[in-house]
């Protein structure tokens, strides 16, 4: 039996042959890692683009927002575990090719679509589709931008970032211990912003869980190493509703949100409130 190592990510499955990988994205077919969620739409909807959220790459337009199943981390809090969580055997979905998808892009324009968001479940499971389609995208003149964990490896982020023009990296927290917790890993979600920060606008999302990542100093610290890169890096500080596993939370509270905000504008020249 052949095994096949995914490179995409960190975790770098082995799978045998037939088996899929971590993300439920991924699997050995004859031997070769092939993204089985390939063209697997789950979601699609023109949203404003402040919903990624994007405020500061071309705000008050629309863009068409696309999603399949799979993620390569596992958050007890995810928004969208319906379709992240999900597999082929679950999941529902319309099989859309590039070129059909570009066309959803284009008559949309008139609507005042800008181009194509992937995003919803983790995008970059499926690589070699958000690849595909945006080029078709890059070369019809429109924009695309993903909203991703920033769970992968350096490589293949390079391979495709001279087609992606803005991108919002969830950092989910700004500790080793929070990122163990959701199976992912600290280092590589910094290492992504670094990087799509030379090539691309970014802004970054972080959702602030009561008790799990909310005090002053780790804001403090995560908003400070984001100004050394940029300090015009815009930062949305997000409140956090119970969902999935973590139903025993309650909200955070609107005044830890804003508290931390006004923290994060000491190092930061662009910060938002979110969820409030």
């Amino acid at each position: 039996m052949r095994l096949a190592t995914c490179n995409i990510c960190p975790r770098q499955c082995t799978i045998k042959e037939g088996g899929i990988g971590f993300c439920n994205a991924r699997g050995n077919v004859d031997g070769v890692v092939t993204s089985i969620n390939y063209g697997c739409v789950t979601s699609l909807a023109l949203d404003p683009i402040e919903k990624k959220p994007l405020y500061q790459f071309h705000p008050g337009a629309k863009i068409l927002s696309v999603g399949s199943f799979g993620c390569n981390l596992r958050c007890s809090h995810c928004q969208n575990h319906s379709i992240s969580m999900s597999d082929k055997e679950l999941a529902r979905f319309e099989y859309i090719e590039p070129e059909s998808l570009l066309s959803y892009a284009v008559d949309t324009v008139a609507m005042g679509n800008i181009g194509i968001a992937f995003t919803y479940n983790e995008p970059l499971v499926g690589y070699e589709y958000v690849r595909d389609c945006a080029r078709l995208v890059k070369d019809k003149g429109l924009y695309n931008c993903v909203v991703t964990n920033g769970y992968i490896n350096e490589e293949p982020l390079l391979d495709i970032i001279e087609y992606i023009d803005a991108f919002n990296i969830d950092l989910k927290a700004f500790s080793n211990e929070f990122y163990r917790k959701v199976k992912g890993d600290l280092e590589t979600v910094k290492n992504t912003i670094k990087i799509a920060a030379q090539y691309s606008h970014v802004e970054v999302t972080t959702l602030i869980i009561p008790g799990e990542n909310d005090s002053e100093e780790e804001m403090e610290e995560l908003a400070s190493w984001l100004s050394e890169i940029d300090k015009n890096i815009p930062l949305h500080v997000s409140r956090f509703f119970p969902r999935y596993q973590l139903l025993d939370k309650n909200p955070t509270p609107v005044e830890d949100v804003y508290k931390l905000a006004k923290l994060a504008r000491k190092h930061l020249n662009y910060v938002y409130e979110g969820n409030c």
